[in-house]
């Protein structure tokens, strides 16, 4: 059979998915969370020109002070970009609720340097006591070997002692420590009557009181358990990070996405966005399209594209929006019962439930839910957090693993001290009412709220 070979044109007609820059663009604004919309519309605005902020939007009458369901059903359907409360005009700076908090008063090393001023030391002392206050780390412990300190300023030992408990007697107590064991010590010795069994331990058995042999410990000190148990009880007083509360990092605030009242009986769903700016395209541009002059033409060319990725953005905000209130109306209706009635009642739920009862794709559920946060009735919580696994009930339903998890802190709350539960018998305890739950699950759960062992709860006295 002749292989024949040569050009020629031929017609087909395929159907193939494309990922095109707007649609891009729209999956990229889904996924932000609404500090991140602010702060990416804030670059649109500097990048394309034809942006503007309309300052003449109008905003929702919230001159009532009562409000009905048919009230607010309409406002969470027509909510608009630019929503405000007529009580506050958000203009300026203060569309960021963010940068109207405070920042911290005084850094770590500032707050030293402070007290430093008011001791009365030698200029070698205060030269040097500087220097360690400048290399404190974030926790307050001293970041920087003695040794080298001491060459670098040509000082000898003794000396740098005398600047190390300068340091050690400032605030807050423990900082400028060398280790765990130091900087407990210094705070204990800062008591009226500084308890010798507690110093014992700090200095000679802190790894037998992480891992909680209290008996071990009272063996080799030679006194009784209670003993023991309040000089421990003394020591867990004592804060292992002096430093971290004047840690100068920037904080991160939660801003909710979206807010869910209650008004007679019912939950209506809110979208948090009265705080985006409502974006217009640029009247003096806008009539540059429809002058007929040479330069007007040039203009035209090259303001073509930026109309069109301006109103695609404001189409993919609003899109955002509309896809955020659905999938949040869906899961309040789904977790009806845990808004009624608390944590117990979380039911289990996945993104695939959300997705066929809207006829969307799972992944643009997964999308509309990553990192953003839900302001409820009963606090406010990451959009994950209404998505728990299940464990089975002997009654043939579900229950979430969070609802499990509040039981298990709830037994240990109540358990007696002397004699804590083990995981083992919280197990039962919970297959008593009706939960099919392994002893694995039970540490792996308490584990994750971060509850101690039943060794370590142990306490001699109460």
């Amino acid at each position: 059979m002749a292989l024949s070979m040569g050009y020629g044109l031929v017609q087909e007609q395929r159907m193939k998915l494309t990922m095109t820059p707007e649609l891009r663009q729209a999956i990229q604004i889904l996924q932000y969370s609404a500090t991140d919309l602010l702060h990416y519309i804030q670059e649109q605005l500097i990048e394309n020109p034809v942006l503007e902020i309309d300052e003449t939007a109008e905003r929702h009458d919230a001159g009532k002070n009562e409000w009905n369901v048919q009230d607010l059903r309409a406002w969470a359907l027509y909510l608009k970009p630019h929503t405000g409360n007529g009580e506050r005009e958000v203009r300026g700076n203060e569309t960021d609720p963010i940068a109207r908090v405070a920042s911290p008063e005084q850094t770590l090393t500032e707050m030293l340097e402070t007290q430093l001023r008011y001791l009365a030391l030698s200029p070698m002392e205060r030269k040097v006591c500087t220097y360690l206050v400048g290399n404190l780390d974030e926790k307050g412990y001293l970041d920087v070997s003695p040794d080298f300190v001491c060459k670098r300023f040509n000082i000898d030992e003794n000396t740098m002692e005398a600047c190390l408990r300068v340091i050690h007697s400032l605030d807050p107590a423990g900082v400028g420590a060398r280790s765990l064991a130091e900087c407990l010590r210094i705070q204990l010795e800062r008591d009226e009557k500084p308890d010798p069994i507690a110093l014992k331990i700090v200095d000679t058995h802190l790894r037998d009181l992480a891992e909680g042999r209290m008996k071990k410990i009272a063996r080799a000190l030679d006194c009784d358990v209670a003993v023991i148990q309040r000089a421990v009880d003394r020591i867990k007083r004592c804060n292992p990070r002096p430093g971290s509360a004047y840690h100068a990092g920037e904080p991160r605030y939660v801003v909710p996405d979206v807010v869910v009242e209650r008004v007679e009986n019912e939950y209506v769903v809110l979208v948090n966005d009265g705080y985006v700016p409502r974006l217009t395209v640029s009247r003096h541009y806008e009539q540059l399209l429809y002058q007929e002059d040479d330069r007007s033409r040039q203009a035209t060319r090259y303001l073509k594209n930026w109309f069109q990725s301006a109103m695609w953005l404001v189409k993919s905000i609003e899109q955002r929006r509309h896809t955020l209130l659905r999938v949040s109306s869906v899961i309040v209706d789904k977790q009806r019962e845990f808004l009624d009635r608390g944590l117990d009642y979380l039911k289990p739920l996945t993104l695939k439930e959300i997705a066929d009862e809207l006829g969307i794709h799972e992944s643009t559920v997964s999308r509309a839910t990553q990192h953003k946060y839900m302001q409820t009735p009963r606090g406010c919580f990451p959009f994950r957090f209404f998505f728990p696994s299940g464990l089975s009930t002997d009654a043939g339903g579900n229950t979430s693993a969070e609802s499990v998890k509040n039981k298990i802190e709830r037994l240990i709350a109540q358990e007696d001290k002397r004699q804590p539960l083990s995981d083992q018998k919280i197990a039962d305890l919970l297959k008593a009412e009706g939960l099919r739950i392994s002893r694995r699950t039970v540490a792996k759960y308490r584990e994750e709220m971060g509850i101690l062992s039943s060794t370590l709860r142990k306490r001699y006295e109460n």
